[in-house]
């Protein structure tokens, strides 16, 4: 694993990076301030853009929204990769991940693993990172994650 690029661990998962999403307010998707890249946060779209809806775990399971925070993940790949050059560039600082959670649910570490286990998947030792994995009474759109992460740019 460790000969091989982020582009070509994330080709072998049979993986590529989306478009990197339009901005829906007053924000840009990412900002470089020195050597430090801080993606906006992100929640997951259809092929078609469509938000995807749902609280976990009465209306979306615990795998379905893993799936969903893996979809995040690589939306956040796309966005720093364009604001750093490349995913070569890039190494895993933080992450936020907001769960819209039902009151009584508590497993939001299991459902934000799905980008977390993907950056490591594509990024290596570089993808490690400290994370905060919380849970809200609701998100915008009604989407079932929305993330956030802080990235390192690499010489």
């Amino acid at each position: 694993m460790s000969n091989e690029t982020p582009e070509q661990r994330l080709a072998a998962l049979g993986l590529t990076l989306p478009p990197v999403p339009k901005p829906i307010g007053s924000y840009v998707p990412w900002r470089v301030e020195g050597n430090m890249l801080w993606t906006s946060g992100q929640g997951p779209r259809r092929a078609d853009g469509v938000p995807v809806k749902g609280k976990v775990p009465s209306e979306m399971s615990i795998e379905e929204a893993y799936e969903n925070a893996r979809m995040v993940g690589l939306g956040l790949l796309a966005a720093a990769a364009e604001g750093a050059g490349g995913l070569s560039k890039l190494k895993v600082v933080k992450v936020l991940g907001m769960v819209n959670a039902d009151p009584d649910f508590n497993d939001h570490p299991k459902v934000i693993n799905g980008c977390s286990d993907l950056f490591v998947a594509v990024l290596g030792e570089n993808g490690k990172h400290a994370r905060s994995a919380v849970g809200f009474a609701s998100l915008p759109n009604r989407i079932p994650v929305e993330i956030e992460a802080i990235f390192t740019i690499l010489d």
